[in-house]
């Protein structure tokens, strides 16, 4: 068996790597340097495209005089910004298909991995440092995007053209964004171990973090306290910055609710007729307030980043007991 040394090109001395990528890491990081470049290409990307369009709707705005003047047409944003939400809303499913699923099968299929760790590294600090690498890149992308994207959202929120409870908006900004990537990365890794054939693995990712979305669709309005506005039948809803309503229904007097649709009679004296056997003299909205959005938020990214854990914990488990 021939041993391989790194000397220096003058002395002939033995080098030892330095600085905080060395010895297992820095394996890794040449190892996966072609995904890490990338991701961080892709981001690049999403970075700049965020600041050209910043500062497009900023000269928008000051052209017609926006916050001095309302604006009296919607604000037109184009193509190019709903390309750009695609992109962010598709991130973190590219993260867990191309960073997440073939994280260990990969190795697992080429038996790098047994070859790995038949040698001098114990299976437990190699998995660490697996997971540290995944891990990292799908954090440190998630935390740029998420972080460029609200610094442009929240000063121009009241004229932007996606509400907050929109995915396009509550999934990019904030805590969540990071904490989904980091979500749908460990699921592909879990996904990864359990198959441990790389394609595979990647397809059903792909077809998990699809359905991961449509849940998180259904989850995400759950995750405040809705309030309930009540106003006359014929009279206009008071004005609440932020509201974003979810559902409405027709009420009583004593509050007693019936669906919008309960008295929709084809003529008024029949409408009128229904609406005083029920008693229904009120209009009630359900809606969620702006300002419950970071509490949300939190709450969403605790229960994914739990979920991260858990996948984690498991995939721990998974390596440590089973054959590789």
């Amino acid at each position: 068996m021939t041993t391989t040394t790194l000397t220096d090109p003058t002395t002939g001395a033995g080098t030892v790597r330095r600085g905080p990528l060395r010895g297992l890491t820095w394996l890794m990081v040449r190892q996966h340097r072609a995904t890490l470049y990338s991701v961080f290409g892709l981001v690049a990307l999403g970075a700049a495209a965020i600041l050209y369009l910043r500062g497009e709707m900023t000269d928008t705005l000051n052209a017609a005089g926006w916050p001095q003047k309302e604006l009296t047409t919607p604000l037109q944003t184009g193509q190019r910004y709903t390309y750009l939400l695609l992109a962010l809303g598709s991130f973190p499913v590219l993260l867990g298909v191309f960073v997440g699923a073939p994280l260990i099968s990969s190795d697992r299929e080429q038996g790098t991995a047994q070859l790995v760790t038949t040698q001098s590294v114990p299976r437990r600090r190699w998995l660490i440092a697996k997971l540290a690498v995944g891990y990292g890149i799908a954090l440190v992308a998630g935390l740029v995007l998420s972080a460029l994207y609200t610094s442009w959202w929240k000063p121009y929120r009241e004229v932007f053209p996606s509400a907050w409870l929109d995915a396009t908006v509550f999934d990019n900004t904030g805590p969540v964004l990071p904490a989904f990537c980091l979500f749908l990365t460990a699921a592909g890794i879990t996904i990864g171990v359990l198959l441990r054939r790389v394609m595979l693995s990647m397809a059903v990712t792909l077809g998990f973090s699809v359905f991961a979305n449509v849940v998180w669709g259904q989850v995400r309005e759950s995750l405040g306290t809705t309030h309930l506005l009540t106003y006359p039948l014929n009279g206009e809803p008071p004005n609440v910055p932020g509201r974003q309503d979810l559902d409405s229904w027709v009420g009583t007097a004593d509050g007693t609710l019936y669906g919008w649709g309960t008295c929709a009679e084809p003529t008024d004296a029949a409408q009128n007729a229904c609406l005083k056997q029920h008693g229904i003299v009120n209009n009630v909205i359900e809606y969620l307030d702006y300002d419950q959005m970071p509490s949300m938020q939190w709450i969403g990214a605790g229960i994914l980043l739990a979920a991260t854990v858990v996948l984690t914990v498991f995939v721990v488990w998974r390596v440590s007991r089973r054959p590789l």
